[in-house]
C-alpha cells in the first residue's frame, strides 16, 4: 500500500437535518479557519474504510483531521477523486460516508436510469457536503451532520440525452422521473443510517439528504 501521508490514493481499499439556507439556497462551505492538522485514518477500522474504497475502484484522497470549532471537524475523512459518475460540489466526506455513496452511484443511480429513464447519468449534482452550520442553519440547537462531513446532500442527475432529472421538479412531476427517484431513495435507506426527502418537511423539498447518523431513518 502506498503511504497515507501522500497526496493521491489508490488505496486496496445520515436523525441530523440538512443545513439548508432559507429558500433552499445552498451553503457555500464556508472555512473557517482550521486548527492545525492531526493525524488521520490511525484506528483499524479507519485504515479498513480505505481499504474497501480501494477494492471498489473507487480513487480519492485522505484528508488530514482538522477542528474548526464550535464542534466542527473533519475527521478521518476523504475527498472523492472518481466514483465512476461525475459529481458536483464534493468536499469533505467521512470515509463510511464516501464508501456508501460512492456504491450508491454505482448500484443504484445507473441501474435504476438505465431501467426506467432508457438512458445513463453522465452527471450527479449535490449541494454539497461539509458545512459548519446547525440542522437546518438554525442559529441555534444541534449541529447537522454536515458539521461533521457526515453527510451529503443530492439535488439532480444528468442523464447522457441532455435530460435533467431533479429532485424539486420530478419528486412530484413525470410519472416517470417520480418512480426513479423514490427507487433511488428508498435504495438509500439501506445505505445509509438517515435519508431525507421532500416527504420529510419543506426544507428538503428540493434535494435528499443522505447521512450516517441514526439507525436506518428513512422519511
Amino acid at each position: 500500500m502506498r503511504s497515507l501521508t501522500r497526496p493521491l490514493l489508490f488505496s486496496t481499499l445520515l436523525l441530523a437535518g440538512c443545513g439548508v439556507l432559507p429558500h433552499g439556497k445552498a451553503d457555500r462551505n464556508p472555512r473557517p479557519e482550521p486548527a492545525a492538522a492531526t493525524s488521520a485514518f490511525s484506528s483499524t477500522s479507519a485504515r479498513q474504510c480505505l481499504a474497501d474504497l480501494g477494492h471498489a475502484g473507487v480513487r480519492y484522497q485522505a484528508l488530514p483531521n482538522r477542528e474548526f470549532g464550535g464542534g466542527c471537524r473533519t475527521v478521518d475523512t476523504v475527498q472523492l477523486l472518481d466514483i465512476g459518475v461525475p459529481t458536483t460540489n464534493l468536499g469533505a466526506l467521512t470515509c463510511p460516508l464516501a464508501a456508501g455513496f460512492s456504491a450508491w452511484a454505482r448500484y443504484a443511480v445507473q441501474p435504476a436510469a438505465r431501467q426506467m429513464l432508457g438512458s445513463d447519468v453522465v452527471k450527479i449534482e449535490t449541494m454539497g457536503t461539509y458545512a459548519c452550520r446547525n440542522i437546518n442553519g438554525a442559529g441555534s440547537g444541534k449541529l447537522s451532520q454536515h458539521a461533521l462531513a457526515n453527510a451529503v446532500d443530492v439535488s439532480a442527475f444528468v442523464l447522457r440525452d441532455g435530460r435533467r432529472v431533479s429532485v424539486e421538479r420530478g419528486w412530484n412531476g413525470d410519472p416517470r422521473e417520480q418512480a426513479f427517484l423514490r427507487t433511488l431513495h428508498a435504495s438509500a435507506c439501506r445505505r445509509f443510517g438517515t435519508v431525507l426527502g421532500p416527504d420529510y418537511n419543506s426544507a428538503h423539498y428540493n434535494h435528499l439528504h443522505f447521512d450516517m447518523s441514526g439507525n436506518g431513518y428513512c422519511r
